[in-house]
């Protein structure tokens, strides 16, 4: 490694030197030169320096590489220079960071790191890199490092224009391609800003091609167009941006097809085919109007109308067509007195295309067919010649027609022209105008009955001499109800939401006009009151905040009312399901939790249950537990929701244990968290026997003067027990048999452990006493108990006494409840020894005499018993005599 040494006047710095490219990242170091400590230093003069050194060459002394995500909390740990540097550490700049002085460890602060604020948009493509300095090391040394700050998804892609309109001509080839310009734009980095592009809602006509070069978006051609089909298409263009969690954007895209002249008119299938004239018509009279389309729009659509020239120089002579309006009218005034019949071949030419053409046949009548005429007798409601009928009636008489006119025509009748629901019925000379069902105005609203003379001339030919136009309007009643156009909408609403939020729009339509077919939209009574709906337009909206913990589903009914007299209505239903937000921390059923665990458990064993709630819902509702701020061996079972120990406990090692449970939800965009105090106290078991800590040995002796006085302390027992409560309190006895305890001289309280002179001292207590002595415990179910020999030297002299080795005990081994009451086995010497030898030799005599007893009893008894059989023989089962003669008792 190299090492770079440089000195501006300033001091010193030696730092590690590493070779760096462009765009590396590196740091600067320069010694300020100060007075005292590192505490205490001369800032004013360091940053005086720093003034100075802005203008010296940079020291390359390593390289140190910080990187933090933006808009991170305050408190987020972004790096530490403690690796690199010695402490103490100053951080100059502290706008966006803070440092710890002994650690320097850097933290974010209140201040938020928003990367495109921070870095110009030309430098998207590149590192953002913020520089900080900091006084680092005992000696002040001054040093520069960068801190990248990295890019999160926190921008959705943004269109400048929200629709985007296109133009496209319906003769388009299949495969055409068209270049957008507005394309989507994200201020994000990296793979959080590249976009990606999608088409919704094309039906197939169009596709989506981008360029990944430019990039270029292309809206392709996929089938042909007919604008005579469908003149526009709405769809959608949706951006969506790479990041983790990808967000989205949306333009309408609007294409308007353009027409082509790819259509050539035709005649109306209503374009007059016969028309009839009276023969006393007048110039310019209208005979007829030709009536031809043209499936295109605009100029393509224009028509214009000619007449062949194959029409007769007569009909040239009479009739004038209009070539724009298609209006046939007379060019002079007619004097017929003779029906005559002309032909009229009517062109409708369009651009480019060959011209259509249709046959009029004008039928000229004599000036006597004047005199029939039509007299109208109206019954129903009629004004200025129209009559008013409202609709759903039955069939109705509607007035009486009658013919007058000249006799000349011989059985001239009416007729109706056209299918209308109307029929003429002859009775009595006259005809009867009726409905032939009932009429929906929603159907129709007007209705025109052309009634026509027919006769027969002098000629016999058949021929319409009059016509009447009668008008038919169709009043409307309250028949129908207003139509939802759907019965039932679902809507999802995030909780939390801003009070007066619009939610949507309801809407129905009635077929029904004027008053009848105005709508007015209310709510259920019984609708929570934070809903509302504006009566003319349906918009529903909730004025208050919504809270999914407090209520997750709204169910609302909407009327739609007509104001027809009377009214009708109908109804449709409103879902709306309320999304939860992570906005409900975790909730322990109590902040301190309290257990009491034996100290006998085993590894791994339930210390109690620590209940926690989160009432948000998925995710945000999912608690996890964790034990924070200690290092007791307990751990969380976040499956049972239960406190477990990991090592064995001892209550004589710690007795109580202090710890924080940190419950976390898994929330997003960030997770929640709460605290709650743990208390553990370990219970004591009996698990310690007592310790005699005085005497010190049972060898020991202590020699007590004959001379002592009855109730004067002589020694005293001392033992501990390391349990607590009733395990550890003691109690001192003296185990012998009450005939020896009531001989001693000594007495043990069985609380303290003192030992007195419990009588004068006689010349028989003289010599050595051993007193052996449990020492228990009051533990449950059974005491733990040690013991001890106290040995006392009842004697004139008061020199040293001591024993060459301890006593021992003979009774039971089982002292916990009752002792034994065996003698006190001394301490073994010669004398014991011999008496112990001639005990059991005088025990061996005994039994040898016993033994040769015996044995002279069996054979004397055996003498007598063959003496017995000799002198006869007694039955078998018989019973003695002297037992037959008394076989009960007295009593």
């Amino acid at each position: 490694m190299n090492y770079a040494f440089s000195c501006a006047g300033l001091g010193c710095c030696l730092c590690p030197q590493h070779s760096h490219t462009a765009g590396g990242t590196w740091v600067t170091c320069v010694r300020a030169m100060g007075h005292g400590t590192p505490d205490n230093m001369n800032w004013a003069g360091l940053f005086q320096n720093l003034l100075v050194v802005v203008h010296l060459q940079q020291v390359i002394c390593g390289s140190v590489r910080f990187s933090i995500p933006e808009e991170q909390e305050p408190g987020v740990l972004a790096g530490s220079l403690s690796k690199h540097f010695p402490p103490p550490y100053q951080l100059l700049t502290q706008e966006y960071l803070w440092m710890d002085k002994n650690t320097g460890n850097f933290y974010t602060t209140e201040q938020k790191m928003d990367r495109e604020a921070l870095c110009p948009e030309e430098t998207k493509a590149e590192e953002c890199i913020i520089l900080h300095n900091a006084v680092v090391g005992p000696s002040g040394d001054l040093i520069q490092f960068p801190v990248i700050i990295e890019d999160i998804n926190d921008n959705e892609p943004h269109f400048e224009n929200s629709e985007i309109p296109l133009r496209v001509s319906e003769d388009t080839t299949v495969g055409t391609s068209f270049l957008l310009d507005d394309q989507a734009q994200d201020r994000d980095a990296g793979r959080n800003g590249e976009l990606r592009y999608r088409l919704e809602d094309s039906d197939g006509v169009f596709s989506l091609k981008v360029e990944e070069d430019g990039p270029f978006i292309m809206l392709v051609v996929q089938t042909a167009l007919d604008r005579e089909t469908r003149d526009m298409y709405h769809m959608a263009l949706v951006t969506t941006d790479c990041g983790s969690e990808p967000l989205s954007a949306t333009a309408a895209i609007i294409v308007t097809v353009t027409d082509v002249n790819d259509n050539c008119p035709n005649f109306s299938a209503d374009s007059p085919r016969h028309v009839t004239v009276p023969g006393d018509s007048p110039k310019n009279m209208l005979v007829a109007q030709v009536r031809a389309t043209d499936r295109d729009s605009g100029p393509n659509a224009a028509i214009v109308y000619s007449l062949s020239p194959k029409v007769s120089e007569r009909a040239k002579k009479l009739f004038s067509l209009d070539s724009l309006t298609g209006y046939i009218r007379l060019t002079q005034d007619l004097h017929s007195d003779s029906s005559e019949g002309l032909l009229l071949n009517v062109l409708a030419s369009g651009h480019h295309c060959p011209p259509a053409d249709t046959q009029v046949t004008v039928s000229i009548l004599p000036k006597v067919n004047q005199e029939l005429t039509i007299k109208i007798g109206f019954i129903a409601e009629h004004q200025n010649q129209t009559m008013v009928l409202p609709e759903n009636q039955p069939p109705t008489v509607l007035a009486v027609l009658e013919l007058e006119g000249d006799s000349s025509f011989k059985g001239s009748s009416l007729a109706i022209e056209r299918e209308v629901p109307f029929t003429l019925s002859p009775q009595n000379g006259k005809y009867l105008l009726s409905t032939s069902k009932p009429l929906d105005y929603e159907m129709k609203s007007e209705h025109f009955i052309y009634v026509v003379v027919q006769g027969i001339s002098a000629e016999g030919s058949v021929i319409i001499s009059s016509r009447r136009v009668i008008r038919v309007l169709v009043a409307d009643v309250n028949d129908n109800a207003p139509h939802f156009l759907q019965s039932h909408y679902q809507l999802e609403v995030e909780e939390n939401n801003q009070p007066g939020m619009s939610l949507l729009r309801v809407s129905a339509s009635d077929a029904d006009s004027g008053y009848n077919g105005r709508v007015t939209y209310r709510l259920d009574k019984y609708t929570s009151t934070i809903f509302n709906i504006v009566p003319e337009t349906g918009q529903l909206s909730v004025s208050a905040v919504l809270d999914r913990e407090l209520q997750g589903v709204f169910k609302l009914t909407v009327f739609a009312q007509d104001s027809g007299s009377p009214p009708l209505e109908s109804v449709a239903t409103v879902s709306i399901r309320v999304l939860d937000q992570n906005d409900n921390a975790p909730v322990f059923l109590t902040p301190h939790f309290i257990f009491f665990i034996p100290e006998n458990v085993p590894p791994f064993a339930q210390v109690g249950a620590v209940g926690v709630t989160d009432p948000d819902e998925g995710e945000n509702g999912n608690t996890e537990l964790h034990v924070v701020n200690s290092s007791g061996p307990f751990v969380v079972d976040n499956t049972q929701g239960t406190l477990r120990t990991t090592n064995n406990l001892d209550r004589e090692t710690d007795d109580r244990y202090e710890l924080y449970l940190l419950a976390s939800d898994h929330g997003r965009p960030f997770a929640l968290t709460s605290t709650a105090r743990v208390t553990i106290f370990v219970e004591d078991i009996n698990d310690n026997q007592p310790k005699v800590i005085l005497p010190s040995s049972n060898s020991s002796c202590q020699t007590v003067s004959p001379a002592t006085i009855a109730g004067t302390i002589v020694t005293k027992i001392y033992a501990i027990d390391e349990d607590s409560g009733l395990n550890s309190e003691i109690t001192y006895t003296v185990v012998a048999p009450e005939s020896v305890q009531n001989s001693s001289p000594f007495r043990v309280d069985s609380r303290s452990g003192n030992i007195t002179v419990a009588q004068h001292l006689l010349q028989k207590d003289l010599g050595m006493h051993h007193l052996f002595i449990v020492v228990r415990d009051g533990g449950k179910p059974a005491p733990l108990y040690t013991t001890v020999w106290v040995n006392l030297l009842v004697n004139e002299s008061m020199g040293p006494c001591n024993l060459d080795r301890a006593p021992t005990w003979t009774g039971t081994s089982n002292l916990v409840q009752t002792p034994s009451k065996a003698p006190i086995c001394e301490v073994e010497d010669t004398r014991s020894a011999q008496l112990t030898l001639f005990v059991g030799l005088g025990m061996m005599l005994v039994s040898t005499c016993l033994l040769v007893a015996t044995a002279v009893l069996y054979l004397k008894q055996k003498r007598r018993s063959v003496q017995q059989n000799k002198r006869g023989h007694i039955e078998e089962n018989e019973i003695p005599l002297r037992l037959k003669d008394k076989y009960y008792s007295d009593d």
